[in-house]
């Protein structure tokens, strides 16, 4: 198993990522593996971070790093002597990052202790004309991209719902004291209703209100009751 592993919209949690993340030999070129990005650096730096443009370079990920288990042979411990760790250091940091929806290619910039860079393990960069600061690029595939709550600006939620053109869709939660008229989603293209509403860090429960039924987030699987019983979709803005 994983003693760390990096909480997010991607199920890092599932043990196809586990395994993945398990068999890597090193650091390496970051890699998009299911609905994420997969980016590592060796654990001998004392603090990676990533930032990303499409986010407006507003916020950087800390990388994690990656332990694995340790075969203590079960032996006994001496009275007096500690107990072994159960892991031991991989050699290797990471850090998962959510596809966004929207965007081809992924710009980007590391903070390597302290230092802005490019990421070494990707040759691939380009220079911005404007700035004369140099990003790393990938190139990300054409897959369909479930929309995730988080994927717009930071310090933002942005609520997507499916359903037939031509409807009234609204949303509430505890940041609008659950009032169900307040916030309306916009139709475009047909069928598909979104919302983005800046939102300070914290906890939020929603749910969306269609044909004057209450609807659970099918994008968020994270959910949690109320004090009355009724279900909720919650997202955490960090």
């Amino acid at each position: 198993m994983l003693a760390a592993v990096m909480a997010g919209a991607a199920d890092t949690e599932s043990y196809e990522f586990m395994d993945r993340l398990l068999s890597l030999s090193g650091p390496a070129a970051p890699e998009v593996y299911e609905d994420a990005v997969l980016f590592t650096a060796p654990s001998s730096l004392r603090r990676v971070g990533v930032s990303f443009a499409n986010e407006g370079f507003g916020r950087v990920h800390w990388f994690r790093q990656l332990l694995v288990p340790q075969d203590t042979l079960g032996a006994p411990v001496p009275p007096g002597k500690k107990k072994p760790d159960p892991y031991m250091d991989s050699g290797i940091l990471f850090f998962v990052y959510q596809l966004p929806g929207d965007i081809n290619v992924l710009e980007y910039r590391l903070v390597i202790d302290g230092l802005w860079t490019t990421d070494p393990f990707n040759p691939v960069t380009r220079r911005d004309s404007r700035s004369g600061v140099t990003y790393s690029t990938l190139l990300l595939p054409d897959i369909k991209r479930d929309p995730s709550p988080l994927r717009g600006p930071p310090g933002s939620l942005s609520f997507t719902f499916r359903g037939p053109p031509g409807e009234t869709v609204t949303v509430a939660g505890n940041f609008n004291g659950w009032d169900p008229f307040m916030y309306e989603l916009t139709e475009n293209p047909a069928g598909v209703y979104s919302l983005t509403l800046p939102l300070p860090p914290g906890t939020y429960q929603y749910v969306f209100f269609h044909r004057g039924e209450r609807r659970l987030d099918p994008y968020n699987f994270s959910r949690v009751y109320t004090r009355d019983g009724k279900p909720v979709s919650q997202i955490v803005i960090e």
